[in-house]
């Protein structure tokens, strides 16, 4: 059993530096850092060691109390919910700021919640500057000049937070075998943060009607049934030319990233605004890194209302009204959400022809109808990305039961494949010796991973194949030469006798 860290949470307000020490701290760039205000929002957990102890290592976004808007009011509760489990709080301050009114607003909401905090007096970058942290002792507890950016005196603030709390003693961090990384990718505002409170069973990411609320990835553990995931929410991709702040631009690099180290992702798609180009993007960015995919369309219910309603409305239409027998009237509840399911699916495949092989889900995050359905998928994700096929079992399946001569593209050479294995694992790539030097046409291709993925089930993963050219022996150069020269000579039977039989005539 994983032993609980004692965690150490860093608040202030905003464009102190928190980030900065939170990187600093951990040793990670996972926070965001960008001269814009207001840029961390969700929690954001790492892990500090030091002196052979380890501390967990909370960064929360710059709080501002008295803002009544939807965003600063979810920053402040989801600080609310830090602090309640924190061993220590270090208030963040700007040295070159001074102290000012909302800093000391902050301490006397951190003295109100009975845990011990000390104050970190960042962007104190030289000895001269150390002055600057002295106005700070009028709040009354321990002052740390610190310059997160460089490093200078943190250690002293580590010796505190090692004083202050029950540290457990470090150890060597191994990967856990069987964890399943799961990225909930796709454009903003689609429903990511919802699926993940859903899905880990909290609010643990801040959901708002304001597109491009999440910005830092947010990454959660958690176990269901007997299976271990780590749930990763992104921020919501868009083309370049649409990200503007700094802030945005390097949130969408790090959506890539989180997606680059996930098996699994979860490719978010709004239900009432059907698939977009964004989302055919982003579907492809999954699909060249290798990831194994699960197509989420998401505010399914939002969905269904709206084809009820646009059914009613095209029944009041003439046209609507021609389709019914005289004095029949149109019944909504005949409406058949199967029905708009089926032709919805047949829509999202013509759109993403590319990830036939992914499985389809429709869901509401927000009411939890059908969400149950998303930990099967997943886990039959991973199976089959994880899945080996013995040399045997593919070379026996590729004498007998596949004819490679139906998936030759016509009036090229015949493709013979002399042997197939399987090369690694994460996506399954295929390494085949043929005889072709230049490599098979995608259409080929194609053919052959539809002859794999009918034989052995491979739901929801890419299937990569590598091409090598085999130098043939003489006996099987002699055989195919031969096997060319009988259908020549059949063909020139055939055309002597079509010549006899029109000089009979």
């Amino acid at each position: 059993m994983t032993t609980q860290l004692p965690s150490l949470v860093i608040l202030g307000r905003p464009n102190v530096g928190k980030s900065t020490l939170f990187n600093r701290l951990t040793g990670t760039r996972r926070s965001i850092v960008t001269n814009e205000p207001g840029i961390t929002r969700d929690r954001i957990y790492g892990k500090a060691e030091w002196r052979g102890r380890a501390l967990e290592i909370v960064d929360t976004g710059g709080i501002v109390p008295d803002d009544k808007a939807l965003i600063p009011q979810e920053i402040l509760r989801q600080a609310h919910v830090a602090i309640k489990k924190a061993a220590l709080l270090v208030l963040v301050v700007d040295s070159q700021a001074g102290l000012t009114p909302l800093d000391e607003e902050l301490a006397r909401l951190l003295r109100t919640t009975g845990k011990p905090f000390v104050i970190a007096v960042n962007k104190v970058d030289a000895p001269s500057q150390e002055a600057n942290a002295g106005v700070f002792h009028r709040i009354g507890v321990p002052i740390f000049p610190i310059a997160a950016e460089h490093g200078t005196g943190v250690d002293d603030l580590l010796d505190e937070a090692l004083k202050q709390t029950e540290v457990v003693a470090s150890v060597e961090e191994e990967k856990q075998p069987g964890v399943i990384e799961v990225a909930i990718i796709g454009r903003p505002n689609v429903g990511k943060s919802t699926l993940l409170n859903r899905m880990v069973g909290e609010e643990r990411s801040i959901v708002s009607p304001i597109p491009g609320t999440t910005m830092d990835n947010v990454d959660l553990e958690i176990t269901h049934g007997d299976r271990n995931y780590r749930f990763v929410d992104t921020a919501g991709i868009r083309r370049k030319g649409k990200t503007t702040l700094v802030a945005e631009k390097l949130s969408v690099v790090m959506a890539r990233r989180g997606l680059e180290r996930c098996d699994v992702a979860l490719l978010v798609v709004d239900g009432e605004q059907g698939v977009t180009q964004g989302d055919a993007q982003i579907a492809s960015y999954a699909e060249e890194s290798g990831r194994s995919v699960v197509i989420v369309i998401n505010k399914w219910d939002l969905a269904v209302v709206a084809a009820r309603a646009a059914a009613s409305r095209d029944a009041a239409t003439t046209k609507g009204k021609a389709k019914r027998a005289p004095g029949e009237r149109h019944k909504p509840e005949n409406f058949d959400p199967g029905r708009l399911m089926f032709d919805y699916e047949k829509m999202i495949r013509a759109k993403l022809k590319f990830l036939s092989y992914a499985p389809i889900v429709f869901l509401s995050a927000q009411t939890g109808e059908r969400a149950d359905k998303l930990f099967p998928l997943i886990n039959q994700c991973w199976e089959a990305r994880q899945r080996r096929i013995s040399t045997p079992a593919l070379n026996n399946w590729l004498k007998e039961e596949v004819d490679l001569q139906r998936g030759t593209t016509p009036g090229a050479r015949p493709v013979r494949i002399y042997y197939i294995t399987q090369a690694k694992i994460g996506p399954p790539t295929f390494l085949i010796f043929t005889n072709q030097k230049t490599p098979l046409h995608f259409s080929y291709e194609r053919f052959l991973e539809n002859q794999l993925r009918a034989k052995f089930d491979f739901i929801g993963t890419p299937v990569r194949f590598v091409q090598r050219l085999r130098k043939r022996d003489d006996k099987s150069e002699r055989d195919e030469k031969s096997s060319r020269g009988d259908q020549s000579s059949r063909r020139n039977k055939s055309r002597r006798g079509d010549k006899s039989s029109r000089g009979d005539k």
